[in-house]
């Protein structure tokens, strides 16, 4: 007789840093699991199989999550070994898992359908793809993996040129790489990693943790240029005499503007420029760090998404008093519900239905901005959301220091590529992500607009798949 298998219902929560001991630190938020709530939580898991998994269907980039889990129940008894086994898993499908265990938006992907859902609180899978991840790192399992894979790869005498060393370019640079391409990476900035390293704060995703998930790809082969614009220190056409395709990654990173009177005083930033000062160029280690960041003492971050929950976040370890401005309600906020919930925990206050229309100064600085109150209708828009209008009512928030976080462009000097179909200022690609010139791909937010990291690395995992095709039959053409 089958022993009836004892449902648990409750997640096992992970560690945090209390409130008021992290905003007057960068350190870290999350703590992460031990290998012993690990497992206790991967205990819940209800093993769905591999073709109905919901889960699998909702990631990105198809990580068999089922597979990974079982492992640590499996080998619980040998912690290093179940730590391989389940690393050796993801890797399959997702060379970053360090990064996405930490920032991928788990709760609308992998975990929004999960089976344990309908019964109690749906598998942490973020968190046990962080402690895989994590653990590796620490006692140096993921080495010796690597130290397995790379003599296995068979060359295939093909090269491929990566465009941005962000999350979509990176995951592409990984996969081809363990396919046996020559891949280099051409980076504008002075380090790899996108919007990895100068978008996301450091009590998110540490910068070492990053450093360390880019130095593995470069133990598979990966080369990086960094300081090369393309566009600028070299164009597409010249990459594609030298490579036998190329991967546009390059990324959202141009800022939208509000076109307000006002708007060139001093002290308003966009989140683009204020989270690259604070995270690549560590703004908050100043004068350790010689690019330092003037946060006052009235932050207004105008903005709901997640780049707006790092600024604000950002500033308020600053010491300042951080307002978030939102021209809709709660309900269409987009970032995550850890992030909302971490902000109002570090006391930054929310103001809603209020849309900015002037930003006021005094001898050149910024000193408030006036918002006019919205309201939203019934009808909805293309997204779902409900529509907005103004009531003709104004208030007014006192502001030292404004960071608009209200989304990013496409790369110009990528889209401006003669041959390139663009529209809306996004990449044209097909089903296989090629653009209209032959031979050249692109994926993540080129192609897409503003979007998540996973979502990025999906395009990468299916850009590098869609080029290895390419180039097998090109390479059988010219046999």
């Amino acid at each position: 007789m089958a022993v009836k298998r004892k449902i648990i219902k409750e997640r096992v929560p992970t560690p945090e840093m209390p409130a008021e001991e992290r905003i007057k630190s960068f350190a870290e938020v999350n703590l992460g699991y031990t290998f012993e709530l690990a497992v206790k939580e991967a205990e819940r898991c209800l093993q769905c199989p591999y073709n109905y998994a919901p889960c699998i269907k909702g990631c990105p980039v198809h990580i068999d999550i089922p597979g990974f889990i079982s492992k640590l129940v499996q080998y619980r008894d040998d912690p290093d070994r179940a730590v391989k086994e389940a690393l050796n898993v993801i890797w399959a499908c997702n060379s970053l898992p360090a990064t996405t265990g930490r920032v991928c938006p788990q709760e609308d992907q992998c975990e929004m359908n999960c089976v344990m859902g309908k019964v109690g609180d749906k598998i942490n899978i973020g968190k046990l793809e962080r402690f895989v991840a994590d653990y590796a790192r620490e006692k140096g399992i993921d080495e010796e993996l690597l130290f397995e894979i790379v003599p296995k790869i068979e060359k295939k005498g093909q090269s491929v040129a990566i465009i941005g060393a962000g999350p979509a370019g990176l995951t592409a640079a990984g996969e081809l790489a363990k396919l046996g391409y020559d891949v280099t990476i051409y980076e504008a900035l002075h380090e790899a990693g996108g919007v990895l390293m100068y978008g996301i704060p450091e009590f998110r995703l540490p910068k070492s943790i990053v450093e360390s998930e880019i130095d593995k790809l470069k133990k598979l082969g990966v080369k990086i240029l960094t300081d090369h614009v393309v566009g600028r220190t070299v164009t597409i056409e010249e990459l594609l005499e030298e490579y036998d395709a190329v991967f546009i990654g390059s990324g959202a990173g141009t800022p939208r503007l509000i076109n307000a009177p006002g708007i060139n005083l001093n002290g308003i930033y966009t989140a683009n420029e204020f989270l690259t000062r604070v995270n690549l160029m560590k703004a908050y280690l100043f004068p350790e760090y010689d690019t330092p960041v003037k946060v006052g003492k009235k932050v207004v971050v105008i903005g709901a998404g997640n780049t707006a929950m790092d600024a604000a976040r950002s500033a308020r370890r600053f010491g300042a008093e951080v307002t978030i401005a939102y021209r809709r309600g709660p309900e269409d906020v987009s970032a995550r519900v850890e992030e909302v919930h971490h902000a109002k925990e570090e006391g930054i206050k929310f103001e809603f239905y209020i849309n900015p229309v002037e930003f006021l100064g005094e001898n050149g600085k910024i000193k408030a901005v006036k918002f006019e109150k919205m309201k939203a209708l019934d009808e909805r828009d293309s997204r779902g959301k409900r529509k907005i209008v103004g009531t003709g009512e104004y208030v007014t928030l006192e502001a030292d220091t404004v960071i608009i976080a209200i989304g990013k462009h496409p790369n110009r000097l990528i889209i401006n590529t003669p041959g390139l179909k663009v529209e809306r200022g996004r990449i044209v690609v097909d089903e296989n992500l090629m653009t209209s010139i032959p031979g050249v791909f692109a994926g993540g937010d080129a192609i897409r607009g503003e979007a998540t990291v996973i979502l990025a690395m999906g395009d990468g995992r299916m850009a590098a798949k869609a080029i290895h095709e390419y180039l097998t039959k090109k390479r059988e053409g010219n046999a």
